[in-house]
């Protein structure tokens, strides 16, 4: 029954990592289709978002199965329960790529434009951030976990500097308020990847270790308040 039991965690795992394959060319796709306008690579977007949601839809059931049946303990409930939360995320990684994508769509209404803002590399940095957060999980690595949570302040700061400069082009030039709104939100929707890539770590370091670090709080910063 045991052994029956961890392959059944294996297989979750395995189908979990499907997922993730997917909403990281999810967002690979979207960039590239800011990078070109390229409107064809929108459309695989928005059509891989319904074999995403599927597969979300597998995972859970496959977890509420195996927390129904098999009762685990400790480490293996703790895996499970950080998987369902992993599934969610990653979803919603796929929900930005889509955004992105529509916002790509809506950009070529408008004659193309010159924005204050690196968008590919933005992308980079929180993609770079889910391939980490998933490679802890693959490797129960906390501590590369941890590496994933002081990345996000990067980002957050990308996404200011985006929203002052953008503000400063749409009051310089008002010609250009499409352009750069879409451009913002897109700047948004990358900050969202990047959150969503933190609270995959943060799932990994309670799988790992037992321990509750939302929010970015250690177990050090619990005991000394």
């Amino acid at each position: 029954m045991r052994i029956r039991f961890h392959q059944s965690l294996d297989d979750l795992k395995e189908k979990l990592l499907v997922m993730a394959g997917m909403a990281e060319q999810a967002i690979q796709r979207a960039i590239e289709a800011y990078r070109t306008r390229d409107t064809s690579i929108c459309d695989l977007v928005m059509h891989g978002e319904l074999a995403i949601n599927k597969l979300e839809r597998e995972i859970d059931q496959m977890a509420l199965d195996l927390l129904a049946m098999e009762q685990p303990m400790a480490i293996d409930l703790r895996f499970i329960l950080a998987v369902i939360k992993i599934n969610a995320d990653l979803e919603r990684v796929g929900d930005q790529a889509v955004n992105i994508a529509e916002r790509v769509c809506d950009l070529n209404a408008f004659a193309a434009a010159e924005m204050p803002i690196d968008i590919p590399h933005m992308a980079s940095v929180a993609s770079a951030m889910v391939r980490k957060a998933l490679q802890a999980f693959i490797e129960g690595d906390a501590e590369l976990a941890e590496s994933v949570l002081a990345m996000d302040d990067q980002v957050d700061k990308m996404n200011e500097a985006a929203y002052y400069s953008l503000s400063l082009l749409i009051k310089d030039q008002p010609a250009l308020t499409a352009q750069a709104l879409n451009a913002l939100v897109i700047s948004r929707n990358l900050e969202r990847v990047a959150d969503h890539a933190t609270n995959i770590a943060e799932d990994v370091i309670f799988w790992v270790r037992g321990a509750d670090v939302r929010h970015h709080q250690s177990q050090s910063q619990n005991a000394a308040s």
